[in-house]
Order: structure tokens, then sequence, then C-alpha cells
């Protein structure tokens, strides 16, 4: 995600789909008459003209990538009159760029790309931009705003700030309350942004101290191997923020090994393995902070958008936005049942 963004729109839902809305965003009421009106065509379910829709993505290793895979999939197959072209995916940068250039080269309408490693892939949306294709941007961010026409993903400072609130709330009664964080891979700066944010919310709640802090690799086995390392050392813990809910599943193995249960776990991403373990309400994990895979069907309904011509629904403005971040919802028992359809394996 940007760094800053004074131009990115925030939205409080877990999915921005153009196809979901329609509400006008000026009143038919006679009594509003004399006030300024939109003429901004928006983007509805009825079939416009024919789209084809390029998609790249990296390597579907990891089940929030699959999830993404899926959403851009299943998204393109609700309209007739899209076609997508996908690659195959590939955590390669030199790989991923010759997919995109194919691409490029197939004359597609729009592009959808959400890169191996933004940086690397900024010159290739650069080239797109040029040849008149336009790019939505997915996620992780290239260098340059001229090489994408919009900008849609998660927050990943609002995770952690999220996470961080949440518990400094369940904990804001206990004095010197502890709390530990599995992080995720520490040379992303996504890491970095959930880190951030988390130490941030931590800030307001003073007697709540962060003791220790392990670095996993988003892994099964990186998560049960770091988990050990962090209730080997720490005696009592109160709660535990962990930044992503695959590495969650080894955390949670290293916790019932341990025999551990006097603190509570928030997780991160929101995997359907999560939710059902918060549903069920019979371990530690109470919680997960959403980073919804849902963007990649919202970036295929901005694609068509953006294609025939149209705005969003719901929204005035005859062009669709810049940027739009997702809000980083927090998930516990009481509003499981809502997130489970977006849960992903």
């Amino acid at each position: 995600m940007p760094e800053t963004s004074r131009r990115r729109l925030l939205l409080g839902t877990a999915a921005v789909s153009a196809g979901a809305l329609l509400t006008a965003c000026t009143s038919n009421d006679p009594k509003s008459e004399g006030t300024a009106k939109s003429n901004a065509p928006a983007a509805d379910d009825k079939p416009g003209k024919p789209v084809t829709i390029g998609f790249a993505g990296p390597q579907a290793d990891h089940g929030w990538l699959n999830a993404i895979n899926e959403n851009a999939r299943s998204r393109a197959a609700e309209y007739s009159e899209v076609t997508l072209e996908t690659t195959e995916g590939s955590n390669d940068t030199a790989a991923q760029i010759g997919q995109v250039k194919t691409l490029i080269n197939k004359k597609v309408d729009v592009l959808v790309i959400l890169p191996a490693d933004g940086k690397a892939l900024t010159q290739v949306g650069l080239e797109a931009m040029r040849a008149g294709i336009p790019v939505i941007n997915l996620d992780r961010i290239f260098a340059s705003p001229q090489a994408y026409r919009c900008w849609i993903g998660g927050d990943n400072y609002g995770m952690g700030l999220n996470a961080g609130m949440y518990i400094g709330e369940q904990l804001k009664d206990k004095k010197g309350a502890k709390v530990v964080e599995l992080a995720g891979i520490d040379n992303l700066e996504l890491t970095k942004q959930r880190s951030q944010g988390f130490a941030d919310a931590l800030k307001n709640y003073p007697d709540i101290e962060l003791v220790a802090r392990q670095a996993a690799e988003f892994t099964v086995e990186s998560g049960q191997a770091k988990m050990a390392q962090l209730l080997q050392a720490q005696k009592r813990i109160d709660a535990l923020w962990n930044h992503d809910d695959d590495q969650g599943v080894g955390a949670l193995r290293a916790i019932q090994q341990a025999g551990r249960d006097e603190f509570l776990m928030v997780g991160g991403a929101g995997a359907k393995s999560a939710m059902d373990a918060i549903k069920a309400d019979d371990s530690v994990l109470k919680a997960t902070v959403l980073y919804p895979p849902t963007m990649a069907a919202s970036a295929i309904d901005l694609a068509r958008a953006l294609a025939q011509n149209k705005g969003v629904g719901g929204l005035a403005e005859q062009e669709i936005p810049t940027s739009l971040t997702l809000y980083s919802a927090v998930v516990t028992k009481d509003n499981v049942d809502q997130y489970l359809p977006t849960g992903f394996s």
C-alpha cells in the first residue's frame, strides 16, 4: 500500500463492487431540485460492450494469493461480456514481466496486475499505460503513479492499528499487560507497516507492554517454530498478534503443544480456518483482522467500468477513483457470520 496518499478513498467495507454499488448519489426527491446533479454513467450488472481484461498475479503459493486468483476469476465469470486473459502467475520478476508483455501484445482492453515486486514491475506498467492500456494496480504498488490508472489494495498500517486497538480494549483494565507479536517477513514493506500500526495503537494504552517480537515467513512451519520460541522465552503472555492466518495455523499448534491458554490471540488476513476457530470459540484465537482478497473481484469491477467508460455506482464522479484503500475490519465471534463468506482456504 502507499505510504501516504491524499487522494485515496477509504472504504469501510471489505470489497468495492461496481456491480453492487448501485445507489445513486443524487436524489429524485423534488425537494432536491436546484442542487447540483451528476450525469455520470454508473457501472452496473447489465451487460455493456465486450471487454477483455488481462490479469497478471504472482504464484499462488499462499492461501491469500490463491484467493486473489479465485476472486478475479469468479467475478469476471459473472459478466457475460467480460473475457479474462490470465497468466500462470510467477514470483520470478523477469517471468512476470514477460507475462505482462504478452498481455500487452494481445492488446487487452485493461490490465489488472498484482506484481510480485511493485518496484521491479513499474517499467512494464508504464509500458502498458503508454500503449494505451490502462492498468489497475492491485495491492503491491508500483514505484510511479504514472504506471497505473487506479490502485486498489489493503491497508497494512490499518491492520496493525486495528489489531492493536482491539487488544488494547481487551486488556485496558489489566495492569502490566504483556503482549507479543508474531510478524511476517521483516524485509517486506507491508510487514513494517503492520508493525508500525500495531506499535502506534499500543501507545494509547500505557499499561500494555510489547515484550517480544518474532518475524516468521507466512508459512505454517515458520509460524510454529517462531511461536515456540516466543512461548519458551515468555512465561506469561496476555495477548498475541499474529500478522498472517496461514502462519497462524502453525502458531496455534505450538500454543497447543505448550499447553498455554492464558492469553488471547488476534490473527491477520481472514482465512476461513481462523474464522471457523473464532466461531467455535474453543482456542486462544479470538479475532482476526481482515486483509480482504475480495480486492481482486473489485479490481475486475473497476477494470470493466474503466473499459466501458463508466464511473463507480454510488459515486457522483464520472471517472473511477485514482486510489481505493480497503478497510481492515476486526472479525470476532460477534460478527464472524458476516465475514465467513469472504474467508479463504
